[in-house]
């Protein structure tokens, strides 16, 4: 069987336990019966304790009795409750006024308070300042590629200047010269090296052209030889001579 658990709460007696239950119903300011009050105080003062101090406070005048019906009710004396002057009113009317201004004043700052921080939270985080700056920092060194190739392509978008027939016709008389003397001189070493080599095996021959240095056409060269550039050049040449 669970044993009763004491409680903590004080009782009080005499003059203390009527200051009390003077003082709840004084504060309280409304009608009670002994009851709700010995159950309000939460067993400070007895309720057989309560019901007598109240009579006896009726009797000095500091509460009123009523009965209504079989209950009876006890309320403050408001005769003998404190009251404020008229001047402590009014004072207090003005720093009602006074505070409720501030309030006003601050409940402005407040929403301006909100308004901006709401302004800050839709603001890039951090992270996305350095992705965004990492993407402006890309896009500056396209554009400044592309100023740089654009400077370079403006030459040619004026056109190259045109060529005139006497120097179509001087560069198709220089080649023609360069060309027949490059014939000439290929001519003359493959005669020179036919001498030079004759009598050697054709690998000596390879080992002297590679010690002095010779160069021999590329397969590049061939192809250019056999090229109409080259053909045409051939029938310039024969009808200078003819």
């Amino acid at each position: 069987m669970a044993s009763k658990q004491k409680s903590d709460v004080k009782v009080l007696k005499g003059q203390e336990a009527e200051n009390k239950v003077l003082e709840y119903v004084r504060r309280m300011n409304r009608p009670y019966g002994a009851v709700d009050v010995a159950a309000n105080l939460k067993g400070a003062v007895p309720k057989a304790a309560t019901q007598k101090i109240l009579v006896a406070l009726a009797e000095k005048g500091e509460l009123v009795q009523k009965n209504y019906g079989k209950t009876t009710f006890f309320v403050a004396n408001q005769a003998k409750i404190d009251t404020l002057s008229p001047e402590k009113i009014s004072a207090l009317e003005e720093e009602c006024k006074r505070l409720d201004e501030e309030n006003k004043a601050i409940a402005l700052q407040i929403k301006a308070a909100t308004t901006e921080l709401t302004k800050i939270k839709n603001l890039p985080s951090d992270s996305e300042l350095d992705e965004q700056l990492a993407s402006l920092k890309d896009a500056v060194s396209v554009d400044s590629q592309i100023a740089k190739r654009t400077v370079l392509l403006q030459p040619l978008r004026s056109g190259a200047p045109p060529i005139s027939a006497e120097e179509i016709a001087q560069i198709d008389a220089d080649w023609l010269k360069w060309r027949e003397e490059w014939i000439r001189r290929k001519k003359t070493f493959n005669s020179l090296w036919q001498l030079a080599t004759d009598s050697l095996p054709p690998q000596d021959a390879t080992i002297l052209s590679e010690d002095l240095g010779i160069e021999y056409d590329t397969p590049e060269h061939a192809a250019l030889e056999k090229s109409h550039l080259c053909a045409d050049t051939k029938k310039n040449i024969l009808k200078r001579k003819r």
